[in-house]
């Protein structure tokens, strides 16, 4: 089927209608636990959120660098800091992450994460929620949105590669985004866990048109991709960009340090790159590494998610076009993530 190349205009999202409510009472904080954050968010709402409100307010937001705390030498603390100066936006929130890789000896996770909301008008503590949930969220509909600008209108097959915690929440996002795709294929190191999250979304009724694959063959599968999303902790790249189906979309999450790397140099030369932000082109072992590598040059990125949005620059120029979107996450969206599920909270909880 041929395709047309896409634009940032090409689906306008329905505005969300959200209004500032806090609590100007000595009051004490609410909690917004996991299964309140799986029934407050869904990926189409929190994608047209970011969508909305990324290119208007994104400039009235200071998000420091996130702090990395050493514990102890295999474990650390993250914080994560953001506020903002608009009027429409009265919020500032701090995400802490615990990062205890150790855990697993006892059968528990290795990162743990919450979220704590403010007023940055009265300095009052709003609420505190689940942390690693807002941030499986907020990571998802980042490429989820990312996909809707940049992946071809015609995108029937979306591949993910890994299985972990994240992936589930990516393909959702994605379909999303797309709902074009009409086949999801699965590849994962240990294929037991592809097969079972095959069938668990095989069971949600609302992908009843949607065939769910697993398969073993990474290279063949990765050529069958229109959108290829992978969310991995490789060291050594499992996509190859001679793999790479003419015009397809290379959604890359997983990597976060210099020496992680999803994707080889000959992806990032075959496609037109893009990041979520620019702490991307210092923390991504793919862009890293093709920078020292003399692969291309931090002018060739062609720019990031809020310029995608704003217009001031191109999305996807023509249907053969190759786009890559690296996204390594940031406390805005972990901020505008957090008013959205308090501002829906407490409309549904008004008296």
């Amino acid at each position: 089927m041929a395709s047309t190349p896409n634009s940032t205009n090409d689906e306008k999202p329905n505005k969300i209608e959200t209004n500032p409510i806090i609590n100007n009472n000595t009051t004490n904080p609410i909690f917004i636990s996991a299964d309140s954050l799986h029934s407050i968010l869904s990926y189409q709402t929190l994608i047209q959120h970011f969508h909305s409100s990324l290119p208007k307010i994104s400039s009235t937001i200071q998000t420091p660098i996130r702090q990395n705390y050493t514990v102890s030498p295999s474990s650390s603390l993250l914080l994560m800091p953001s506020w903002s100066s608009s009027p429409s936006l009265p919020y500032m929130g701090v995400k802490l992450v615990t990062h205890f890789p150790q855990n697993s000896t006892l059968n528990l996770p290795g990162i743990h994460a919450s979220y704590v909301l403010f007023s940055s008008t009265t300095g009052q503590t709003l609420a505190s929620m689940d942390g690693t949930v807002l941030t499986l969220y907020r990571t998802a509909c980042v490429s989820g949105l990312a996909s809707k600008i940049l992946a071809r209108n015609d995108s029937k097959v979306l591949v993910m590669i890994g299985a972990g915690a994240l992936a589930p929440h990516l393909i959702k996002a994605h379909l999303a985004a797309r709902p074009s795709l009409q086949k999801v294929v699965i590849w994962n190191r240990n294929m037991e866990k592809a097969r079972i999250l095959v069938e668990n979304l095989r069971g949600c009724v609302e992908y009843n048109g949607v065939c769910f694959e697993s398969s073993e063959k990474l290279e063949e599968t990765i050529e069958m991709g229109d959108i290829v999303s992978c969310a991995t902790n490789a060291e050594v790249p499992l996509v190859r960009g001679e793999r790479l189906k003419t015009g397809a979309h290379l959604d890359l999450v997983g990597s976060f340090n210099h020496n992680m790397r999803e994707c080889d140099d000959e992806s990032i030369k075959r496609g037109r790159v893009f990041v979520d932000n620019e702490v991307a082109l210092i923390e991504a072992g793919e862009l890293v590494g093709a920078f020292e590598r003399e692969v291309i040059k931090k002018e060739d990125i062609a720019g990031n998610l809020v310029e995608l949005l704003n217009g001031e620059i191109m999305g996807r120029s023509e249907s053969k076009e190759i786009t890559v979107f690296k996204s390594v996450g940031s406390a805005l969206v972990d901020l505008l993530t957090a008013q959205l599920v308090y501002e829906i909270h407490m409309n549904q909880h008004k008296e």
